[in-house]
């Protein structure tokens, strides 16, 4: 969840570390720190806040040619100067880390009886004390040993003071890239942040230990033993982690999704059909087998797998379940035979989700696929199948193409196994028709934005908000109200519309907006009456109408008209006018709508 740069230059890395920290951003952070090895030694910037605070106190006159530098999301202590990484032993050693070490409180009280004293509540401190414990004269012996200590997960960057000519990194849980320059070489949490000095890239495998030099680099397995990593060369740029013309990232990212969609859709579909074999090799024997499938996710994520299993069962007549990793992966799940297991991830990191897939060993599953957005990501490299989402960087923390090239990407996944199941060829050139027309409703829903703009007005002064839907759009609704709440800072929930008489009426008044989905579909009559309900209680409507769909409007009734239809890709269609509305609600209330409180982007802990 926290930002992880290093750097070994034959320059002063100062300014390549704090670049690095403000790309990471949106990750989510509470405070920024950086150490360096200089002519006066071990030095250390560190303060609350954003990471510009933390860079005014760096001298102009400072040169390091090797540093580590983290923005914090506080999980062990308090957000504060003194929790902030990077974490000192000795004024020799600097560590810092993402993940936690579940086991610090003992570790610490050993360390105490040793004669280390603590300055911090964190548990990355213990690190940095046994990493000195066992520090001679050799670095990365020093962490080897003292990882095997650790319990939890952690990605971790080290450099000691007099060994000032190598940065020791490692991983376990965490995720870990090495960036590889011209006699120069970097470290980070994720390739976004090293885009200015390099885009050539090591993606660290679990439990390896890296040696960074000026002019070279060693990577070590779990065992010890020296091994090679493929450098993948990056087709990003510093370019594509801009807001361009835009205010914020999340208004960019909504605005890509026309073409984040056809990236995900190109290759993989003809004019009536999905090809063949773009899960992977053995895909077709594995999918032949399914009779059950297995959805785990968390956050947006979750809300996709949602609306896939209505698509599943609705299309192919094949059972779903859909559960959030983090109760699944501590409960004893029964698992019916041939049972497929499906993780949605946007970073492929998510700590319980990841987690969960690890589990799966010796069930009645017939195999793993992931749908996921960074291709060298753990829950890619350890799943049997892989459809990469093609969203492109998402830098805000409130998801808006990951979800969506998500939906896109669960529907490629029901055709494909509806084919090996002997699939309807009407209906499976109906679903791909409206595929490929997609990205062209998607574009035409933004001439709303300036509408809902205005509308959000009405939210300025609001505390609470009800988001309604049935049917696949129930998922849907939910995801408008996760995003409602994550950057406005509205509380807002979602109910299945019919679920009204049994509680949420209760909350309804004219002081409480009541946003609905209205798909021109089967349980339209239902929805209306439902509405109906609302407005016998003094509650004010606002219907996202799909074309087709008449609403009686009154006064006090608000009406935003969707001119596009579809059957099967309507949820993802009744997704961006959801996203607009708590963008400029956000906005309009003055919230960071890129960085919200408390939030992080990945979550790489439980």
């Amino acid at each position: 969840m926290c930002g992880i740069v290093g750097a070994l230059a034959q320059r002063d890395v100062s300014s390549i570390l704090v670049e690095g920290l403000r790309r990471l951003e949106y990750r989510g952070y509470d405070s920024a720190g950086i150490a360096v090895i200089n002519d006066s030694g071990l030095e250390r910037f560190r303060s609350l806040g954003k990471v510009q605070q933390m860079a005014n106190k760096i001298p102009d006159n400072q040169h390091g040619r090797i540093g580590i530098a983290h923005t914090r999301w506080a999980t062990h202590g308090e957000p504060s100067e003194q929790n902030a990484h990077p974490h000192f032993s000795n004024d020799r050693i600097a560590v810092v880390h993402n993940g936690i070490i579940e086991n610090y409180k003992e570790l610490r009280e050993e360390l105490k009886s040793s004669g280390y004293i603590f300055s911090s509540e964190t548990d990355t401190e213990v690190i940095a004390h046994l990493v000195d414990s066992c520090y001679t004269d050799n670095l990365l012996r020093a962490v080897q040993q003292a990882t095997a200590k650790l319990e939890g997960a952690y990605a971790l960057a080290i450099i000691a003071l007099d060994s000032a000519d190598e940065l020791v990194a490692c991983r376990k849980g965490s995720p870990l890239v090495l960036g590889i320059g011209f006699e120069e070489n970097f470290v980070a949490s994720d390739v976004s942040a090293l885009l200015p000095v390099t885009s050539r890239f090591l993606y660290l495998e679990e439990g390896d230990f890296a040696v960074l030099k000026g002019k070279g680099y060693q990577v070590y397995g779990s065992d010890g033993l020296e091994k090679e990593l493929d450098i993948n060369v990056s087709e990003l740029t510093s370019d594509s982690v801009n807001k361009g013309k835009f205010r914020h990232f999340m208004l960019k990212e909504i605005y890509e999704q026309a073409s984040a969609i056809s990236d995900c859709l190109e290759g993989r579909i003809t004019d009536s059909d999905v090809l063949d074999a773009i899960f992977g090799p053995g895909s077709d024997e594995i999918f032949s087998k399914v009779e059950n499938i297995q959805i785990i996710a968390c956050g947006t994520s979750y809300h996709a797998g949602y609306v896939a299993k209505y698509w599943l069962e609705d299309i192919l007549s094949i059972p779903c379940q859909i559960e959030v990793a983090s109760e699944f992966r501590y409960r004893k799940a029964v698992v019916p035979k041939n049972t497929l297991f499906v993780t949605l991830s946007q970073s492929g990191e998510t700590a319980d989700t990841l987690a969960a897939l690890r589990d799966i060993e010796g069930k009645n599953y017939c195999g793993s696929l992931s749908i996921c957005n960074v291709p060298e990501s753990s829950l890619v490299r350890e799943s049997d199948l892989v459809l990469m989402t093609r969203a492109g960087p998402e830098i805000g923390v409130a998801s808006t193409k990951a979800f969506t090239t998500q939906l896109v990407a669960m529907i490629l996944m029901v055709i494909t196994i509806g084919k090996t199941k002997g699939m309807d060829a009407a209906l499976l050139k109906e679903i791909v028709t409206e595929l490929n027309e997609l990205p062209g409703k998607v574009e035409s829903l933004f001439k709303l934005d300036e509408k809902i703009k205005i509308v959000a007005e009405d939210f300025i002064d609001k505390n609470d908000a009800l988001f309604l839907g049935r049917g696949e759009h129930y998922p849907i609704a939910m995801e408008g109200a996760l995003k409602l709440k994550e950057i406005s800072y509205i509380h807002a929930e979602a109910y299945p519309a019919g679920e009204l008489k049994h509680g949420p009426l209760a909350l309804v008044d004219a002081d409480m907006p009541i946003i609905v989905v209205t798909p021109n579909d089967e349980l339209l009559e239902k929805l209306h009456s439902n509405m109906q309900e609302v407005k016998a209680r003094g509650g004010r409507l606002y219907v996202f109408a799909h074309k087709g769909v008449s609403i009686n409007e009154d006064s006090d009734d608000v009406v935003i008209g969707m001119k596009c239809t579809a059957k099967w890709t309507t949820p993802i269609l009744s997704t961006i006018p959801l996203q607009l509305l708590s963008y400029h609600v956000a906005v309009q209330r003055g919230t960071d709508v890129d960085q919200p409180r408390n939030l992080a982007k990945s979550v790489t802990v439980e």
